[in-house]
């Protein structure tokens, strides 16, 4: 199967279901070398006059590395087929773990970053912005000590969907 590319304001998907249930593979770098990771946090809407997506990554993942030194990074999508294949890219380092291996996943090099052959549905993002979440801006407080109480905190990222791919 292929990928056709769409119009973003033509999807007709449910991003709370599909980010927080079925989960998304953030995915950054090249063909010489890239990382993904799950996701289960992030979201989509207009900023800036723009489609963007936005989403969270914590400063131990090695995967954020890859996003700081990449323009773009790809948001994955697979319908909630492939739960175990997910779960293991977010319980396992790409830096002592080849997870394409583990997972069977098949990566395809877009320019801009890779996505997988397996995913129903790809967002190529360019990035617009970046921010490490810190304690000051926490209005509610009692988020930190649930979400960070070991200080790995999060840099929030946004970024402009510049490509929207939909399997055939």
């Amino acid at each position: 199967m292929s990928f056709s590319v769409t119009d973003p304001k033509s999807l007709n998907i449910n991003f709370f279901e599909a980010i927080d249930k079925q989960w998304m593979l953030i995915t950054a770098g090249n063909n010489e070398k890239f990382n993904t990771m799950t996701a289960s946090w992030g979201g989509t809407g207009i900023l800036w006059n723009k489609n963007v997506v936005f989403t969270f990554i914590r400063e131990s993942r090695y995967t954020l590395g890859f996003v700081d030194d990449n323009d773009c990074f790809t948001l994955s999508f697979f319908g909630g087929n492939m739960k175990k294949e997910l779960a293991f890219c977010g319980s396992h380092s790409g830096r002592d773990t080849d997870k394409i291996k583990e997972t069977g996943l098949v990566p395809i090099f877009d320019e801009n970053a890779p996505y997988f052959e397996q995913a129903e549905l790809v967002l190529v993002c360019k990035k617009l912005y970046r921010q490490k979440l810190t304690e000051d801006s926490f209005i509610d407080k009692s988020l930190i000590d649930a979400q960070y109480s070991n200080n790995d905190w999060h840099y929030a990222f946004v970024g402009e969907i510049v490509k929207v791919l939909k399997k055939d």
